[in-house]
């Protein structure tokens, strides 16, 4: 099953470092059965990509904590897309996130199937999201507007040789 996994460039460097993500559970995005009956008319790419954009949501969330302690942190969100085994991927959502899923196993660096990175062109508008975030977490729609502008960009596609050159 695929499960779009939220991380930053660290978080990246770690995964590739110890060769796991984890400990588990680790919380992902996924096609549920609550994203499907909520985006009922989407095809499967579209719910792929509706749960993508939940992980790079939450992405910026990590980046946020990142960047609270070194304010030096690289402004980009990163995503793991990785196939795991369905038994393994429980529900996790709610109302307001509804792709939301805990993998209750281990998942080794060779479950990525490919990276999503920002590129760097979208630093401005993703560091902007971060500050803006707990504005828009608290119903600000202003600050709301400002995450949305990075999540404008779309992330980049790398192949799984590629992610050490991030």
């Amino acid at each position: 099953m695929r499960v779009y996994l939220p991380s930053t460039l660290a978080g990246l460097a770690r995964v590739l470092s110890t060769g796991e993500i984890g400990p588990a559970p680790v919380s992902g995005y996924a096609v549920t059965p609550a994203l499907r009956e909520w985006y009922a008319e989407g095809d499967t790419e579209e719910l792929e990509y509706a749960a993508m954009t939940a992980a790079a949501r939450a992405s910026l969330r990590l980046l946020a904590e990142e960047m609270a302690a070194d304010p030096q942190t690289p402004p980009r969100r990163v995503v793991l897309a990785v196939e795991v085994p369905e038994g393994t991927v429980q529900p996790g959502g709610r109302d307001d996130e509804r792709a939301l899923v805990q993998v209750t196993a281990p998942v080794l660096v060779r479950d990525i199937a490919a990276g999503h990175v920002d590129d760097s062109a979208a630093a401005d508008d993703v560091r902007a999201a971060v500050r803006a975030l707990p504005a828009a977490d608290a119903g600000d729609e202003d600050a709301l507007f400002t995450v949305e502008g990075a999540e404008g960009h779309e992330l980049m596609w790398y192949a799984t040789q590629e992610l050490g050159d991030l």
